[in-house]
């Protein structure tokens, strides 16, 4: 269940909504669950528009995109790191319009402390939400 945060110059995307649902389907499939609500509901991506004026690199550069992507521990190995990273890269840049974008887009995976994942005003372990998944999928 990723939360995923978006930072850019104002401007960047014409279509943020497109961009925050595509960004939030790419996490989901790479963590590899299944498509139930208890995922869909609660696997989302924010779009933060930022002033033009509001970053920039030693250099004075302001054209860079920011993405933070926040798992529960341990949920991508090394291939899925690799996988999401690159898929992100690619999600941003055809968003802009600017395929140049990919070497400007930093992605940052973050993990979440065991029991640090809250949701409904409860702190989830990876084994609770687990457990909440296998009740959802056997329907009870």
């Amino acid at each position: 269940m990723p939360m995923i945060d978006v930072y850019a110059a104002q401007g960047t995307f014409r279509d943020r909504k497109t961009l925050a649902k595509d960004l939030a389907a790419a996490v989901m499939r790479w963590e590899a669950v299944p498509p139930i609500a208890l995922f869909k509901d609660n696997t989302a991506a924010f779009v933060h528009d930022l002033p033009p004026d509001a970053l920039s690199n030693v250099s004075g550069d302001g054209n860079y995109v920011r993405v933070q992507v926040l798992t529960p521990v341990g949920v991508l190995n090394r291939e899925k790191q690799l996988g999401v990273v690159k898929e992100l890269t690619d999600i941003v840049a055809a968003a802009a319009g600017d395929a140049s974008l990919t070497e400007r887009t930093w992605v940052l995976l973050t993990e979440s402390p065991e029991g640090g994942w809250g949701v409904d005003g409860y702190a989830y372990t990876n084994a609770e939400l687990a457990q909440a998944a296998r009740r959802e999928l056997s329907g009870r």
